[in-house]
């Protein structure tokens, strides 16, 4: 072995670097397995959190009313089952005119406090936009912005024309990752892409930007003669 000017080259222990090399394996090991159940295990573990939040607060606020404290019906997660009960009943309500009308004169009131309005705008917005999957009919896609690029919507409405009988569907496309924004297109039926994907996965699609895909997805022209549950095209997630 070749000498150097300040002494003899150091040896390789070979040991050494096979316990180096194999530290660092398990290390890259448990480091990938421990992010990866982290990332599978938060969410769930985000969802109890939440939960038992609500319903500790809705305890909280139910519990100790005069009419439910003592009583038989006085026990942990009434205060849920009572904030179920009331959504629903506001349901019931506001699906009547009478009911609507109440609503927009309340809406009307709290837009014009200042501040208040802010935030209850903020916050109806929000709500609307994860409520609107209860409103589209159904996911098409559509060649938006320009031919050649295809873009998500959610069909909102369609019309028929009285002389040739025609189809136009009303389409709206969100904006990502902010949904309570984005444009209105009026497209013929036979101009769209019908696709196999479900309004909430597209909501999924839409909240996340594109991170969240379903397992497939299957788009193509809507044929003269179509087969049911048949599409053009399909395509598998790729991880």
């Amino acid at each position: 072995m070749a000498d150097t000017a300040a002494g003899p080259l150091p040896r390789t222990n070979a040991r050494y670097v096979r316990g180096t090399g194999l530290f660092r394996r398990v290390e890259r090991h448990v480091q990938r397995r421990t992010v990866g159940g982290l990332m599978e295990l938060v969410p769930l573990l985000v969802t109890i959190g939440v939960l038992v939040f609500v319903i500790e607060k809705a305890d909280s606020f139910i519990r100790p009313l005069g009419f439910v404290s003592g009583q038989p019906w006085d026990f942990p997660g009434i205060g849920i089952i009572a904030l179920i009960v009331i959504f629903y009943v506001v349901g019931l309500i506001v699906s009547t005119r009478l009911g609507r009308s109440a609503m927009n004169f309340k809406i009307t009131i709290l837009n014009g406090l200042p501040v208040v309005g802010t935030i209850y705008g903020v916050t109806q917005q929000a709500t609307s936009s994860m409520g609107s999957q209860y409103r589209f009919s159904r996911v098409v896609f559509l060649e938006w912005p320009r031919e050649g690029m295809i873009a998500m919507g959610f069909v909102t409405g369609r019309s028929v024309a009285s002389r040739t009988g025609d189809s136009m569907a009303i389409v709206y496309i969100p904006t990502v990752p902010n949904p309570t924004s984005g444009n209105m297109a009026f497209v013929m039926e036979d101009d769209l892409f019908e696709t196999s994907i479900t309004v909430e996965d597209a909501m999924k699609m839409v909240f996340s930007g594109g991170i969240v895909l379903p397992d497939s997805l299957a788009f193509g022209r809507l044929l003269r003669d179509p087969v049911p549950n048949e599409f053009a095209g399909e395509f598998v997630r790729s991880e």
